[in-house]
């Protein structure tokens, strides 16, 4: 499926192109602009005209300029972070094409591409953990992009980048949604039915029924948890803006999220300490955060024996301009082959005991997803036998 299809109709498509066109005939009036008295190109140094930049400028597309030799002379910052443009070149193969054919076939080539973040944009929060014999694995983000590219006067290529990934994340979680409630509603459905057979035999056998009833509870609650943790992630798809009106102590709302699983630690002889800087602010959504981080402990106390101690810390990352929350458990840990899987959705690893095999698989998934949105990052670091830190990283607020 295109990702424009998700945006509207086609008409919306229409005027968008129209648009694109305009501005392309600007840019290609104000680069023709750029020629000598003599008819000549004028290419000093890599430098761009400053009229094109102002009109880039007013795009909400992010914008690449390369002249004939494809070196990248200008270049929007999220470019870079995008995966389109590493060391004054175009990175991606499949962009790399669009720019060659529309140099050939002198016309505008549109396309879908998929990219991911680089690793130098992505800092990995999990070099803050400890690396004793264990394995590590941090979360990438994916970058659906719709590419316009063009050829202009004078070889110059103008590639427009449209990011229309919150909306293909957001069409994802929404079919997850329904294709997972769809397929959870059948045990339920199977329960009910079963239960009102044995009502409404002549001859009621008072087990058979209780054992039914418990049986449609149980499917009951697992599918209301689970539509709870997919609205959850639903909601954890629109990036969060800083403000002065977003500011929050990142320990006040660990401590909230620690509070909450209390009475689970509790009825598994588990104990949560607590610790670390009181005075670290960031900037988010203080449900999501609490939800986030009570989702690890959650999951430290499930995957912990009996007696021990679940260890919370709030502090600053190596990196001063991050703050880190890291949750530890000396459970069994996690396989070195699904590290890099813990936090997809609905994943469930082999390391299931009685505490987690009815769990759903979204509590990581949750926690990548707030992560991403706060513009921080979640990794993990695990050696089985020994347990597992997973560690939240997110911007200081400013």
């Amino acid at each position: 499926m295109e990702w424009s299809a998700l945006s509207g109709s086609s008409m919306i498509w229409l005027v968008a192109g129209v648009v694109i066109g305009a501005v392309l005939i600007g840019v290609v009036a104000l680069v023709a602009s750029r020629r000598r008295a003599d008819g000549e190109f004028d290419d000093a140094g890599d430098e761009v005209d400053d009229s094109v930049v102002s009109v880039l400028s007013m795009l909400d597309e992010a914008s690449v300029v390369l002249d004939s030799s494809d070196e990248v002379v200008q270049a929007s910052p999220s470019a870079y972070r995008m995966g389109v443009v590493a060391d004054d070149a175009v990175s991606d193969p499949q962009i790399r094409a669009m720019v060659w054919r529309a140099r050939r076939e002198r016309r505008v080539v549109r396309s879908d591409v998929t990219t991911w973040t680089p690793e130098r944009f992505r800092e990995d929060s999990a070099s803050d953990a400890s690396d004793a014999g264990g394995s590590t694995a941090a979360v990438s983000r994916r970058n659906w992009l719709t590419v316009t590219v063009s050829m202009i006067a004078g070889g110059t290529v103008i590639v427009l980048i449209d990011d229309v990934s919150e909306r293909v994340r957001f069409a994802q979680v929404r079919d997850s949604f329904i294709d997972n409630v769809s397929e959870q509603l059948v045990g339920p459905t199977a329960a009910i039915e079963d239960l009102a057979e044995s009502m409404e035999s002549g001859g009621i056998d008072a087990a058979h029924v209780m054992e039914s009833a418990r049986q449609a509870r149980r499917y009951a609650s697992h599918l209301k948890r689970m539509v709870a943790d997919l609205l959850l992630l639903i909601k954890a798809q629109e990036p969060v803006v800083p403000s002065m009106e977003n500011r929050l102590s990142l320990r006040d709302e660990v401590d909230a999220a620690c509070d909450s699983c209390a009475a689970l630690a509790k009825d598994n002889g588990i104990r949560v300490e607590v610790s670390g800087e009181d005075d670290l602010m960031v900037n988010g959504d203080p449900g999501q955060i609490r939800v986030a981080v009570a989702k690890l402990v959650e999951n430290a106390i499930a995957y912990s024996t009996q007696g021990a101690v679940v260890s919370v810390l709030v502090t600053r990352a190596s990196s001063p301009e991050r703050a880190m929350v890291q949750v530890v458990d000396r459970g069994c840990g996690i396989a070195k082959d699904e590290c890099p899987r813990v936090f997809e959705r609905f994943y469930r690893g082999s390391n299931q005991n009685h505490r987690t095999s009815e769990g759903i698989g979204l509590g990581l998934a949750i926690v990548k997803h707030v992560s991403l949105t706060h513009h921080g990052i979640v990794s993990v670091w695990s050696a089985p036998g020994q347990g597992s830190t997973f560690t939240m990283s997110l911007p200081v607020a400013q």
